[in-house]
């Protein structure tokens, strides 16, 4: 009887500590390879990110004016009400053309190691100016911008705030400063994962624990790591099989298109995977719909792997735990126009 119970005993602790051993290991690994969102916003390099910055940055993402239509704000294509990102596929712009590309996230944009794709703008200043300027998207110019916040004198007040010391406050690169500022306001932390990453266990449930375990034993925190789980470099998309041309379209060739070296055929940088569950479509081209099927798509692409029905749920279920805490962004009152305004325009 004695031998009964002190087996049964055994296997009674057997089968407690061995899941707790092994969800500290777990825990472990996942802290070696990603990172918490921070609960403060993160600075930035040669911008200082004050509250006149921000406010400034916020009123100039939510308005429309700055575009040659007057209808296209920063806003448009990054909704912060859809996941920092528009409806997709890719993104209407300036009289209805489509733009080549999926939206990325504004959301977290501030950990990434460059912006846009294929990587082309070094930090959120930078790209603050692209979609402005491009022909398919907002239409402008710095000399429209200009003229715009010029025309309107609360907007002059906001820029003479957030920049005392320049002899001209109101300028193109003050513009992106702001943009930038209020943009690395943009950052969602305390999602389940963050919570297990910082001690707590029960944050994810067992379906989650599976899938992170997964994430990183298949390889795909080789990619999609950091605090971010992305966006920290760049990788070929189709490392083992070449994805399907509806899902990697052949004219389009990521890095390639800006450094023109071979090697940076159909190379992008990697999609941070912060609230990914928020933002389908997915992939540069936005024709993946489905968070399983993107999964999958990536199995066989980057890893040459046929993932399983459960294990793309369980990858599918740990993705589901990186949505965060949004931060609550009223969008503002905007200055008024005046007769010194520009009228809008729909020329192409």
């Amino acid at each position: 009887m004695r031998n009964i119970l002190a087996g049964t005993l055994a296997a009674v602790l057997a089968a407690t500590i061995a899941p707790a051993f092994a969800d500290i290991d777990l825990m472990k690994s996942a802290r070696e390879t990603f990172k918490p969102i921070p609960s403060v916003v993160p600075s930035v390099k040669d911008n200082a990110v004050t509250t006149d910055r921000i406010d400034l940055g916020k009123a100039l993402f939510f308005d429309p004016r700055l575009s040659a239509s007057e209808i296209i704000s920063c806003n448009t294509c990054h909704n912060l009400l859809t996941g920092g990102v528009d409806a997709g596929p890719t993104s209407v712009g300036h009289a209805w053309q489509k733009g080549p590309r999926r939206a990325p996230t504004v959301y977290n944009a501030v950990f990434n190691v460059a912006q846009f794709w294929d990587g082309r703008a070094a930090d959120l200043k930078a790209q603050a100016k692209g979609p402005v300027q491009a022909s398919v998207e907002m239409n402008a110019t710095p000399d429209h911008v200009i003229k715009v916040l010029t025309s309107m004198p609360e907007y002059v007040d906001m820029f003479k705030k957030a920049f005392p010391n320049d002899a001209s406050p109101v300028s193109f690169d003050n513009f992106a400063k702001a943009v930038e500022a209020f943009e690395a306001t943009l950052i969602t932390p305390s999602s389940p994962f963050d919570q297990y990453l910082e001690g707590d266990a029960s944050a994810l449930n067992a379906q989650q624990k599976a899938g992170l375990k997964l994430f990183m034993d298949k390889g795909c925190s080789t990619c999609h790591n950091g605090v971010n789980v992305g966006g920290g470099a760049y990788y070929p998309f189709g490392v083992v099989e070449k994805p399907s041309a509806e899902i990697r379209p052949e004219a389009d060739k990521g890095k390639f298109n800006v450094s023109k070296s071979a090697g940076d055929e159909f190379v992008f940088r990697v999609a941070p995977l912060r609230n990914v569950a928020l933002r389908a479509p997915y992939f540069h081209s936005g024709q993946v719909w489905s968070l399983k099927q993107a999964v999958g798509v990536m199995g066989a692409a980057q890893l040459g792997q046929k993932l399983s029905d459960k294990e793309e749920d369980e990858i599918v279920a740990f993705l589901g735990s990186l949505t965060g805490r949004l931060p609550n962004v009223q969008p503002p009152v905007l200055p008024v126009r005046t007769d010194a305004t520009p009228i809008p325009s729909l020329a192409k």
